[in-house]
Order: structure tokens, then sequence, then C-alpha cells
């Protein structure tokens, strides 16, 4: 049985007011032996620090091959835009020709078929095609792709297009994924889904263990914030360059990228609910117009509708109006 002692308010507040550095949260603590520049980056790549030892927070960037740690000030000038962003569905997938497919291989890892590397491989030339008609010796592409693997395929194929030394960059961004129709697709009870999703609505119907529309909506809203904020710093800039001609390219999916126009440009619920995929191994190209905002171009772009030069806007003449891209 524990002794009973009598409670010393002023010792009591002195413990409880004191903290010993062993308890000191690891925020504030140096640790010998954990140096976080060699975490964080090497040489140039690395953050700036402080004389005591914590990351400095006014520095922008982050420790990747390329990205600037100079003190932001109010007249730094921000990176400029990149001059493109382009975005590619993938090329034709075992699944879009059997769907089958579906009920044997996961998605994620449904291969390409011939054709579909051939479009690929097509999409990249008329890409670079595009890109040298600005007169620019020193443009560049950055890639965001989709984690599955059709387009990674896609990717590989259509990078065969550019040497190395175009190529600033790369990332695999599983939120710009396929949208999930619930692991294993039994081919009957898809249809009968599918069906079911155009009575009740193609935006919020949720597939049994997969995903909306919406649901996807959520997930590239926050790839769109990220992208934005990548934009905002030049992830995408050649080190030690602040070159406008720098080409985005997002290899993904059908339904994912018209998500994606969908979020950027501001459409609604009923726009989106008229759209139809574009075609595999076709792309979208916006371009960058006034004041940095992005235009769909019409050389590449066909649709039914007049499209707004200055903001991508889609005038609607019905409400089920279908995009037609162009595969030129």
């Amino acid at each position: 049985m524990c002794e009973s002692r009598p409670l010393n308010s002023q010792s009591m507040v002195a413990t409880l007011t004191s903290t010993p550095p062993s308890f000191l949260p690891l925020w504030r603590r140096k640790l010998p032996t954990y140096n976080p520049t060699q975490c964080l980056g090497t040489g140039k790549e690395a953050l700036e620090i402080s004389s005591n030892g914590y990351i400095k927070t006014n520095t922008i960037g982050f420790p990747e091959k390329g990205i600037s740690t100079r003190p932001r000030t109010s007249s730094t000038p921000r990176p400029p835009r990149p001059r493109r962003i382009i975005l590619v569905r993938h090329g034709e997938s075992e699944g879009n020709v059997d769907e089958t497919v579906y009920t044997r291989v996961p998605d994620p890892k449904i291969d390409l078929t011939e054709k579909g590397k051939a479009e690929a491989e097509e999409c990249g030339w008329r890409i670079r095609e595009m890109i040298e008609k600005d007169g620019a010796n020193d443009w560049k592409v950055y890639f965001y792709v989709s984690p599955y693997k059709r387009t990674l395929e896609t990717l590989r194929h259509l990078g065969l297009a550019f040497e190395r030394s175009r190529i600033s960059g790369m990332r695999e961004e599983p939120r710009i994924r396929e949208q999930d129709f619930g692991n294993f697709q039994d081919r009957e009870k898809m249809r009968l889904d599918k069906a079911l999703r155009l009575r009740y609505g193609r935006f919020f119907y949720r597939f049994p263990n997969g995903e909306s529309a919406a649901d996807v909506y959520d997930r590239i809203t926050g790839f769109r914030e990220t992208l934005k904020a990548d934009i905002d710093i030049g992830r995408f800039q050649p080190p030690g360059e602040q070159s406008p001609n720098v080409n985005l390219i997002i290899v993904s999916h059908g339904l994912a990228l018209r998500v994606f126009l969908m979020r950027w440009y501001k459409w609604t619920v009923q726009q989106f609910e008229g759209l139809n995929n574009m075609g595999n191994g076709n792309l979208i190209v916006m371009q960058k117009g006034y004041g940095g905002r992005y235009f769909f171009s019409p050389k590449w772009t066909h649709t039914h509708t007049r499209i707004s030069a200055s903001n991508g806007d889609l005038l609607f003449k019905n409400p089920q109006i279908q995009l037609i891209y162009a595969s030129q």
C-alpha cells in the first residue's frame, strides 16, 4: 500500500513547468546522429538548415533534382507556367477488346494490345511534332502517369519519341488511376451495373465495392491542388533554368481525364454527364494563353460545342453533347 504524502503546490507547479530534455517532442530536439540534410537531399538539392539545427521554413521547393531552395520574397518572380498541359488516354488495352479479361486479370495489371502500343508511339510523335512547331530549342517534357500497367506501357512507347535530354522528369501518380469498378468483374453483373448507372446518374452511381465518378472527382481535386503547387514552385523546370517551353503530359484513363477537365474548368455535373471518353491513344491539348490560363488548342481538340478560347468553358448547344477529340 502506497504511503500517503501531503501535496506541495509549489513543487507540483515546478514539476509540471520544467520539461526534462529527454521528453522534448521530436520536432524540438536536435538529434546528434540524425542529419536532416542527408535525409532530404545533398549538395544543391539540400534544404537550408539554420544555426540551431532546424529546417528553415522560409525556403521554397522540395528536395528533388532542380528544385530551388532560395528564400521566397515578395519580389521573387514565379517560374513560367508550362506551355501546354497535354492529356493522353492510354492505348488500346486487352480489356478494351475483350471484356472477359476483367473477370480473371486485375484491372491494374491489364496489358496493352499490339495496336495499343502502336497508338501510344504514334501519339508520342504527334506530340513531338506539335512542340517542334513552336521553334524553341530549349523545350522539355515532364510526365505524370497512372500506376496501371496499361498507362505505364503507354508512357514507355510514347516516350520513344523523346531523347533523354528532352525529358525533365516523370512521376507516378496514383490519384489519376482508373475508376475502381470493384476488384474482379463479373461480366453479366457489370452490364447490369452499367444499366443501373444510366438510370441513377453517371456521376453519382457507385459501383459495388468500387467508386463513383464523384469519388474520382475527390481524388482528382487533390491531384489538381498538387499540380498547381508544382507549377508555382517550378518543379517541371530544368535545373537552373526558367524556361517557358516546358510541356506537361498526363497519361491516364478516359473517365479520370474527363473528371480532370470537369474539375479544372468547373463544369457542372450535367455537363460531365453529357461527355464520353476520347479514343485510345488520343490526346487533348490545353494551351497556355492570356494571363497564364489554359484553353483548348483548336487544332488538336474537335468538339460539337463552341469552346471559349479564354478559359475552356463549354457552351452547350444541348445537354447530351458528346466531345469528339482529334486523332490526327
